[in-house]
């Protein structure tokens, strides 16, 4: 009752939001609006202020990046070869059917949800998973969907748009910065960090009430059993995959928890957008979006109650 005290609450705001679209309270439109300032403001404020007052050792722990991103990747490989090999799908869709089930929200959900359960110890985990998200799993996205489109483009064009892609992205920029703050050993003076903590307030209500609000029954509906599978894979298989991983590497309490938390929430939205992009598989990530998004409010109570045990202190 304890852990179901600290995150529906987090989920009820997810449901303000759906309810809010639904009854037509505020229009759906907007919800692009809240994910843009969440994504491009919000969350690199977080992201900065935590990681620049973090110890520049603490900021790589690789057995965490291989429990998580191992378990990450190793998930996208499994659905990509089976829909590839299995259903014969092309590389486009493969890629599609394999993010969807691999790519996990962490910066709109697993943060926010990290952070209010467990406080700022858990933000520099799921930091270090945004980033993984942003800078491997992102831009292997975008050259798998480039190479397979068949669409022609120059391959330096191609490169061009990869390189602008990564390095112009948020969550890439804000972590860098607080890296390279990190390693000057500085303090962030008051004045500074009450800036940024204001914006990084915003985060948690902004992203999870954009989610909700743009949810869509219809969407759902399309391509019900493929989103039902999928839905498994993220909710149920990834996790566990992650789990035994950080049982392996021997992680801490704390970057265990973060590492599942993280595997266990619903797939990014940012899968979506570059699935209308180049138009591969629109209505199925859309539908299974959506779907991990509703389920993964049993699931995420479910991994969070069976950690709950291990010693890391609640905020």
């Amino acid at each position: 009752m304890d852990v179901a005290g600290l995150v529906l609450p987090v989920f009820a705001i997810i449901v303000t939001g759906w309810l809010a679209g639904w009854l037509g309270y505020i229009s759906r439109s907007l919800a692009d609006g809240l994910v843009h300032f969440a994504y491009n403001v919000a969350m690199p404020a977080l992201l900065i202020v935590t990681i620049a007052q973090e110890p520049a050792r603490n900021l790589l722990e690789w057995r965490f990046l291989l429990a998580f991103g191992g378990g990450s990747m190793l998930c996208f490989v499994l659905v990509f070869a089976a829909v590839l090999i299995g259903w014969g799908r092309d590389r486009a869709s493969s890629t599609m059917y394999g993010m969807t089930a691999a790519m996990t929200n962490t910066g709109f959900v697993a943060l926010p949800i990290l952070h209010s359960i467990y406080g700022q110890p858990a933000v520099l985990p799921a930091a270090v998973a945004t980033m993984f998200v942003a800078v491997v799993m992102f831009p292997l996205t975008i050259v798998l969907l480039e190479t397979g489109n068949a669409v022609a483009h120059e391959p330096s064009d191609r490169a061009i748009g990869l390189v602008k892609q990564i390095g112009l992205n948020p969550m890439v920029v804000s972590t860098l910065i607080g890296l390279a703050w990190a390693m000057t050993g500085l303090p962030i003076s008051a004045p500074v960090a009450n800036y940024l903590n204001i914006f990084a307030g915003a985060l948690t209500p902004c992203a999870l009430f954009a989610i909700g609000l743009g949810l869509s029954a219809e969407s759902m509906r399309s391509n019900f059993a493929a989103s039902l599978v999928l839905t498994a894979v993220k909710l149920l298989i990834m996790p566990l995959i992650v789990y035994g991983l950080c049982l392996a590497a021997g992680l801490n309490p704390l970057y265990t928890i973060a590492a599942v938390v993280c595997a266990a929430v619903p797939t990014a939205k940012t899968v979506y957008i570059l699935a209308r992009e180049h138009k591969v598989e629109e209505e199925l990530v859309a539908a299974t979006v959506s779907m991990t998004t509703l389920f993964s409010v049993a699931t995420l109570l479910g991994w969070i109650y069976l950690l709950s045990g291990l010693p890391a202190p609640a905020n």
